[in-house]
């Protein structure tokens, strides 16, 4: 960077700055503590009735993908701060495919089979070169800004609702462990903020003494349990492909999987945006083949490893952007933690005992920056009545299909289900159409007319 670059820039720690080991596990442990990683998992383990060592062992290897994807990501293929993690688009799919299949004993290999297809296909589209050119014809900047904004508009509902508002225990303690770390959240990054040299630590790990204050607020209110860490084992060794695992090639299964995948890819492109935008760095024609690559490796990993596919976490875009560090290191690190927190039973099971409440309140607030860093791009487009309905038809969709009932969703074809299932991939989709199809205003026209007139 420039000098101007630097007195411009809101970063503290730029993606090819140079961090000690200790500083990059000390910060890349913190985008680790804010995903709920173990979340899908337990939801899957849940849905098709896996025993509890099956739960633990699927939510072990969830882990492990997430730190390889993370590092394989971040390091060697997009080469940006991108963290990976469990989507939570696939599960009715995974759900419908394994009870399919189940009736031979062979639904969770069928559920493999068709994601390793899937995968293999989303690495040729990037060694392609063909999502790339899709992105480059269809998303400019008034498309791209919506769907950073809506991405951080989609996950706000599931902060509030899914960790505050509908968590277990008392709804006022709830919101007020949320209250509590999304406050020193807020403060701390002020005080790194107003006094960028000495306060420079408490912004960069704002997020983590968040969630420490934040824990020790529900162990003062009797909130916090540990009890599950103290049976949980040391190490335990995951499951090996081939081995310990079965795969199973269904047709029906693998053609409703690649539908999973188009889905996937439109999500994680918003998740891209949003980290191109917070890092000041423009996303490149490498930079997005090869990130369609690494999307693809690791959701190969993910499912020679027994789990589901892995998808780029727009969260953690929220914590760069707080704690002004975008340090590729940081995340390689944060994928190193992963993979050590996988192969321990008493750190996984550490990490799933911090209460919702106390994510949920981090959560919300970095929800809300995503959403900020998508106006940032909007502002700087023309809006005339074409962009008003690019920016709000998508942001109504999107708050409609958190707001729909479950029931009608589930009442839909298969197809629409899985499209309504993500709000952003919907969302998205409609930006990149309404682009499309909508006319530029007579207005416009008449004045580009006049001004060449004019010109001549």
């Amino acid at each position: 960077m420039t000098d101007t670059q630097m007195k411009n820039s809101k970063l503290t720690v730029g993606p090819n700055d140079d961090l000690s080991i200790g500083q990059s596990a000390l910060l890349g442990i913190q985008h680790v503590l804010a995903m709920d990683v173990y979340v899908v998992p337990f939801i899957i383990a849940s849905i098709i009735g896996l025993t509890t060592k099956e739960s633990s062992a699927l939510i072990q290897s969830t882990f492990i993908a997430a730190g390889i994807a993370t590092i394989i990501q971040s390091h060697f293929c997009m080469k940006l701060p991108v963290a990976q993690g469990p989507s939570f688009i696939p599960i009715g799919a995974v759900a419908g495919i394994y009870f399919a299949n189940n009736h031979n004993g062979n639904g969770w290999g069928a559920v493999l089979g068709a994601s390793l297809v899937g995968a293999i296909l989303v690495i040729v589209l990037g060694l392609t070169g063909i999502f790339n050119r899709l992105i480059k014809a269809f998303v400019p900047p008034i498309v791209g800004g919506t769907i950073i904004f809506i991405v951080g508009l989609s996950l706000m509902p599931v902060a509030l609702n899914d960790n505050v508002f509908n968590a277990s225990g008392d709804l006022g303690q709830n919101i007020l462990l949320a209250v509590i770390s999304a406050v020193t959240l807020i403060l701390f990054a002020m005080i790194g903020s107003r006094f960028p040299r000495k306060g420079r630590i408490f912004r960069i790990s704002s997020v983590i003494l968040a969630l420490v204050i934040g824990s020790l607020a529900a162990k003062f209110m009797g909130i916090l349990d540990l009890s599950q860490v103290k049976n949980a084992s040391l190490i335990s060794v995951p499951k090996l492909p081939f081995v310990d695992l079965s795969f199973s090639f269904d047709l029906s299964s693998i053609l409703t999987m690649i539908i999973i995948y188009v889905v996937l890819m439109a999500e994680t492109t918003g998740t891209w945006f949003a980290v191109s935008n917070v890092c000041e760095k423009p996303l490149t024609d490498e930079n997005i083949n090869r990130g369609v690559v690494g999307e693809g490796i690791g959701c190969l990993i993910s499912s020679l490893l027994g789990t589901t596919p892995v998808t780029g976490y727009s969260t953690n875009a929220g914590i760069i952007s707080i704690t002004g560090v975008a340090s590729k290191k940081v995340f390689v690190a944060a994928g190193a933690w992963f993979v050590v927190f996988g192969l321990s039973g008493k750190l996984s099971t550490l990490i799933s005992s911090i209460p919702s409440p106390v994510i949920g309140g981090i959560f919300v607030i970095v929800c809300g920056i995503i959403s900020i860093s998508g106006i940032k791009v909007i502002k700087e487009v023309e809006i005339n009545e074409k962009e008003m309905y690019v920016i709000a038809i998508p942001m109504i969709l999107t708050v409609a299909l958190t707001l729909i009932p479950e029931a009608f969703i589930q009442s839909l074809p298969q197809f629409l289900q899985y499209l309504f299932g993500s709000s952003v991939a919907t969302a998205s989709i409609a930006a990149i159409v309404l682009n499309y199809v909508l006319p530029v205003e007579k207005i416009e026209e008449q004045i580009v007319e006049h001004k060449k007139i004019k010109t001549v």
